[in-house]
């Protein structure tokens, strides 16, 4: 099934609706789909290198407002269904302690999953959950999917195809060192 979806989504790379089809994808991956946005985007930018930062400006916005679907997900089904579950297993009081502990960091997780290969929409749906900061979901939703797909549009506008397979491979390593060096920073920083 996941290859049908991606041989699908290959396809929507070369339509006359591959912007419209791009804001789609960006938009359900932020909250259900399972297929990144990149696999649209980087053949798009690689069709078209002088729309690489319009493309990624779609795919930024498109994730953020799907973000916040995830975020509405989490919101509402959280008191209609989590919450009962949780009552009946007796463990709603550890939601609370986790929902706390998350509100306190959990601008960092929105940077992480928005950034790194994890999953973004799960901490879209969480971020609901836990009522994380609306301002501060938003503001670091911006800030982490902007600066993923501006750095693999700015990637591919410059070195074009051949960056390509260093994108797919091995960014998601890149990006994933990157934020652990960083909160290792602010972590130091704090505590010695």
């Amino acid at each position: 099934m996941i290859r049908r979806l991606y041989d699908w989504t290959m396809g929507l790379a070369s339509s006359r609706h591959a912007m419209w089809a791009l804001a789609a994808v960006a938009f359900v991956e932020s909250s259900v789909f399972p297929i990144p946005p990149d696999v649209l985007m980087i053949p798009m930018v690689l069709a078209a290198r002088e729309k690489a930062f319009q493309i990624a400006l779609v795919s930024t916005l498109a994730s953020v407002l799907g973000g916040c679907l995830g975020y509405a997900i989490g919101y509402g089904f959280m008191d209609a269904i989590g919450q009962p579950i949780l009552e009946f297993y007796g463990k709603a009081d550890k939601f609370d302690e986790l929902a706390a502990r998350f509100n306190d960091w959990g601008g960092w997780a929105v940077l992480i999953a928005g950034v790194t290969p994890f999953p973004y929409k799960v901490i879209t749906i969480f971020s609901g959950a836990t009522q994380l900061s609306l301002p501060l979901f938003l503001g670091v939703s911006v800030l982490a999917r902007a600066l993923r797909f501006f750095i693999v549009a700015g990637l591919l506008w410059k070195f074009g195809a051949p960056i390509r397979d260093f994108i797919e491979r091995r960014l998601g390593l890149v990006f994933t060192v990157f934020v652990v060096g960083l909160a290792g920073g602010f972590y130091l920083l704090r505590y010695l």
